[in-house]
C-alpha cells in the first residue's frame, strides 16, 4: 500500500497527458498521432506508469483498447490534473500581448488545403515568430482541453461554451463533370450518385436526393468526392468554393438554401486577450469576408 501511495504522488503531468491522450484517442497509435511522439515512446511510458501504479490501466480488446476500472479512476484524477494544469496555462496566455509562439487551428480538410491555405501562408508570412499548426479534423478538437486554441468549423449550432463569430455563409449544391452532365442531357436519364460517408450533413442531403438509390462507389472524405466526380462517377454534394472553381466540374442543379452551413471562427473565453489568437481571428475575418461571394455560390467562375 505505501508503494502505491508513493507512486502517486510522485504521477507528473506528462504521465497524466500522456495516459489521458491513449484514454481519449482509444489507442496507442492515436496518442502517438496527438502528441507528435513514436507510438513506441507512448507504448514504454504506458507500461512504466502501470508499474508505478502497481495497476493495469487499459486492456486490449478486438474493438481497440478499453480502460480498467483502474484505468477510469485514474483518467478522472488525470482530468482534473489537467483543468488546474491549463487554468494556470490559459490565466498566462490570456495576458500575453506578443506575436511569439506556437498557435494551434484546426479546420476540416477540404477548406485548409484549398480555399483557406493562401490565407494561413499571408499570416504565417506576416507574422513569422509565430508558429503555426494547422490541424485537419473533420471532428471538434476540443479547445477546452487545449487541442486547439482556434477552430475553424461549418456548423449552424457551434458549442456555447466557445465564443465566435459566424464570418460566412457557406453554400452547396450538386456537381457532375461537365462531360457527365451532358451525357444525362442527351440520354434524358436520372444522374447515378456517388454515395458520401464524410459527414452527417452530406449523408443527410444525399439521402433526400436520392432516396435509397443504392451506390457502387462511396467516399468519406470531400476531396476524395472532388477526384471522383473529375473522373465522371456520378453525381454529389460539394460546396460551392471547391465546385464553381473547378473547371472540370458542372453544377447539376442551383444551391438549396436549406443545405447552408455557418462558417464560424471559434476560441477559448480564455484566450480572447491573447495578441496571436486575435492577430489569427482578425486576418482570417478580414480575408474570408473578401471571398464572401465565393463561399456563399454567387459567382460560379466556370458556368
Amino acid at each position: 500500500m505505501q508503494k502505491c501511495t508513493d507512486a502517486r504522488r510522485a504521477m507528473n503531468w506528462d504521465d497524466m497527458r500522456l495516459f489521458l491522450a491513449v484514454a481519449r484517442t482509444g489507442s496507442i497509435s492515436g496518442a502517438a498521432r496527438q502528441l507528435g511522439v513514436q507510438h513506441s515512446t507512448v507504448s514504454r511510458r504506458m507500461r512504466q506508469l502501470e508499474e508505478q501504479l502497481g495497476a493495469r490501466l487499459i486492456e486490449r480488446k478486438k474493438s481497440g483498447y478499453e480502460l480498467t476500472q483502474a484505468g477510469v479512476n485514474v483518467k478522472e484524477a488525470a482530468a482534473r490534473m489537467e483543468r488546474e494544469v491549463l487554468g494556470v496555462d490559459e490565466t498566462v496566455l490570456g495576458k500575453d500581448t506578443d506575436l511569439v509562439g506556437p498557435l494551434l487551428v484546426t479546420a476540416i480538410n477540404n477548406m485548409a488545403s484549398s480555399v483557406l491555405m493562401p490565407m494561413f501562408a499571408s499570416f504565417s508570412k506576416a507574422h513569422p515568430q509565430v508558429e503555426l499548426h494547422i490541424i485537419v479534423s473533420n471532428s471538434d478538437a476540443s479547445l477546452c482541453e487545449r487541442e486547439a486554441d482556434v477552430a475553424i468549423r461549418l456548423t449552424n449550432s457551434p458549442t456555447d461554451t466557445l465564443i465566435g463569430k459566424r464570418m460566412v455563409t457557406v453554400a452547396s449544391t450538386i456537381y457532375g463533370s461537365r462531360a457527365y452532365i451532358e451525357q444525362l442531357r442527351q440520354a434524358g436519364r436520372e444522374p447515378a450518385w456517388i454515395g458520401v460517408e464524410c459527414c452527417t450533413f452530406h449523408k443527410t442531403w444525399t439521402k433526400q436526393a436520392c432516396g435509397r438509390h443504392s451506390h457502387n462507389f462511396y467516399s468519406d472524405d470531400t476531396l476524395l468526392t472532388l477526384a471522383a466526380l473529375r473522373e465522371g462517377l456520378g453525381v454529389s454534394f460539394l460546396p460551392c468554393f471547391m465546385g464553381d472553381t473547378d473547371p472540370v466540374l458542372e453544377r447539376y442543379c442551383d444551391p438549396d438554401s436549406a443545405n447552408n452551413l455557418g462558417l464560424w471562427i471559434l476560441l477559448h473565453p480564455d484566450l480572447k486577450h491573447t495578441a496571436r489568437v486575435l492577430a489569427f481571428r482578425d486576418h482570417m475575418n478580414e480575408l474570408i469576408y473578401e471571398q464572401k461571394d465565393l463561399f456563399e455560390g454567387n459567382k460560379p467562375r466556370f458556368q
